[in-house]
């Protein structure tokens, strides 16, 4: 089994900052793409930012220039830096991971529990 477990959420004021870490476990073979997405009420889940197990990242046009995505492949575990908070950033935040586990020959999608994010004054 392979577990995703999100940290790092909270409440924060307007243009302050949170960093979001994911960390992997079980019986990992090879991480590929990490990735971070969010929910907000009475909205549909949506891509943050993604990252490749080589380094390339990919963010939504809302947050570009804010947030940041990054790994340790040595500790199995992704970061998301969120600068310049806004209210709109209000979401659960989720993390996603495409995995292969030791002894099985396709990768899949685990998804962690999310962490609560609220910007406001």
């Amino acid at each position: 089994q392979v577990q995703l477990v999100e940290s790092g959420g909270g409440l924060v004021q307007p243009g302050r900052s949170l960093r979001l870490s994911c960390g992997a476990s079980g019986s990992i073979f090879r991480i590929y793409d990490m990735g971070w997405y969010r929910q907000a009420p009475g909205k549909q889940r949506e891509l943050v930012a993604l990252i490749t197990n080589g380094g390339g990242t990919n963010y939504a046009d809302s947050v570009k220039g804010r947030f940041t995505i990054s790994r340790d492949n040595a500790k199995n575990t992704a970061y998301l830096q969120m600068n310049s908070l806004k209210p709109e950033d209000t979401a659960v935040y989720y993390c996603n991971g495409r995995i292969q586990q030791k002894s099985v020959a396709r990768p899949n999608d685990y998804w962690g529990q999310g962490t609560q994010v609220t910007v406001s004054s």
